[in-house]
């Protein structure tokens, strides 16, 4: 029996042996011959091989037939799965821009409830922000689960930080936390400080004698010490009323020096320049006044350092503001009344500044823009803010000509140099209540340094500032109390070599 053929060049080989053992040239076809049947014999393989040759070529189709019907079924699923995958990134974008959308409207309700301040409204926008903050950041994770999956369904092996989005979210927000963590302890050191104050004042009222006498009625009094003499307290001026207004003014004239200073790096001045000529400008000022030669003070040079640039921008904010706080009006008219009833006119003073104390001054202004708050705060503002200094700073004069038709801005900037303002005019309002009013002094340049009148912005190691220091330009102005005790003025000192 013939060996069955196993592959294609086996049947070639068998076929090439056949033909050149048995030549078609020599056969001829006898049935009695033994020759010509061995040939019959011998060729019926060959018949047999060009059979199984056949069925190769039919296997080989099959297989080729097979292959295409494989192909054509992983290009199905294949293009099945891509539109799956199609479909889930179009479900997880249409969750995106929703989400974004959500969240866009609850910080435009955030901001909506600062002005007017709306605490509840704000927390229930807060809340709101966050939470659509959390769904972006569980979207990006979801995309990133989605994306480390191969075509073949089987999971790649990607590092992840699963808690990043989180910290991401989160962060700005405990930066926040602990700003006003800082600020609730200011504010707590504040309220002890004042409740002390207060203690100490309804102790003296109420003790008409000294020593043992008053020991026993001081502890006395701080025990029976209730909520209505703290309001009747409060609800009259009091020198300790107007040291609490003096120190947000002093606050508020921070912020808005910090402001004006960032916004002249960013445009590109030249700060020790600046300097030099608030210095000069409040050394001719102090020669004005005290009626001698300015050369006689002036020191070659900017005598403050780069980084003390703020203690000469703040001091020239200061005396803008202060200008003419020695009148009932700032001399934006000619009102007598202080001296032609000054009783009801300290009355009216304290009203008004009851009235204002829990206003926001863009809300009144808004209302009210030519008030005589308005009226001060354009002639302020018009006083501080050169219009070559807010073209270089803004680009443009806006602002300014908002401000010269008696309108009012609704800018950040102008937001911080209202709070100066309101601040100023606050004490202003106070200082006509008090009965005596409070004066006013202001240390000169090339002065003594006097720490019971005096106090200086930069602080020195240990506490103490050293013998030889002279003022070299007054920060803010001090107040003598009726009750004799003092305001410090706010000086920058250097040594007097």
């Amino acid at each position: 029996m013939t060996r069955k053929v196993s592959n294609f060049s086996d049947l070639i080989q068998r076929v090439t042996a056949s033909c050149l053992l048995h030549p078609l040239a020599d056969t001829r076809y006898d049935s009695s011959c033994e020759k010509d049947d061995k040939f019959l014999y011998e060729s019926e393989p060959n018949k047999d091989a060009d059979d199984d040759e056949e069925d190769e070529e039919d296997g080989e189709e099959d297989e080729e037939d097979e292959i295409d019907d494989y192909d054509e079924g992983k290009m199905v699923s294949l293009k099945a799965l891509g539109e799956k995958k199609v479909k889930q990134m179009e479900s997880l974008l249409e969750e995106v821009f929703e989400a974004v959308s959500t969240m866009k409207r609850a910080y435009v309700s955030l901001q909506g409830a600062h002005c007017p301040w709306d605490p509840e409204k704000m927390r229930v926008a807060d809340v709101a922000v966050v939470a659509e903050l959390r769904k972006l950041g569980v979207l990006r994770e979801k995309f990133r689960r989605r994306q480390g999956v191969d075509d073949k369904g089987r999971r790649r092996k990607v590092r992840r930080r699963p808690t990043a989005s989180l910290k991401e979210v989160v962060a700005p927000y405990e930066a926040v936390v602990e700003e006003l963590k800082r600020e609730v302890k200011a504010k707590d050191l504040e309220v002890h400080s004042l409740k002390e104050k207060l203690d100490n004042v309804v102790t003296l009222s109420s003790n008409g004698g000294g020593g043992n006498g008053k020991k026993v009625g001081r502890s006395q009094s701080r025990r029976k010490l209730g909520i209505s003499q703290i309001q009747a307290i409060a609800a009259a001026p009091s020198p300790e009323l107007f040291e609490t207004a003096m120190l947000q003014v002093r606050e508020a004239s921070k912020s808005f020096t910090s402001l004006l200073l960032s916004l002249m790096h960013n445009a590109h001045w030249d700060i020790t320049a600046a300097v030099r000529s608030i210095e000069s400008a409040t050394a001719t000022a102090t020669a004005t006044k005290d009626n001698y030669n300015p050369s006689a003070i002036t020191i070659a040079g900017s005598i403050v350092s780069a980084h003390h640039a703020k203690y000469a921008l703040e001091s020239y904010i200061s005396r803008k503001f202060f200008q003419g706080f020695d009148h009932e009006t700032f001399y934006m008219d000619g009102s007598l009344s202080s001296l032609l009833n000054p009783d009801q006119f300290r009355r009216d003073c304290f009203t008004q500044y009851h009235d204002m104390k829990s206003m926001d001054p863009t809300e009144l202004l808004g209302i009210l823009p030519s008030c005589h708050f308005g009226k001060f705060c354009s002639q302020k503002y018009l006083a501080i803010v050169h219009p070559k200094m807010e073209e270089s700073l803004f680009g443009n004069l806006e602002q300014h000509r908002q401000v010269s038709t008696g309108s009012h801005p609704r800018s950040q900037f102008y937001n911080e140099f209202l709070g100066v303002a309101k601040a100023v005019w606050l004490l202003h309002l106070l200082a006509f209540s008090l009965n005596p009013a409070p004066s006013q002094f202001e240390a000169s340049r090339g002065a003594e340094f006097h720490p019971q009148y005096m106090e200086s912005v930069v602080r020195f190691s240990g506490g103490r500032v050293p013998a030889g220091q002279i003022v070299g330009f007054p920060v803010s102005p001090g107040f003598k109390l009726g009750n004799g005790s003092v305001v410090k003025a706010r000086v920058y000192l250097i040594a007097r070599a």
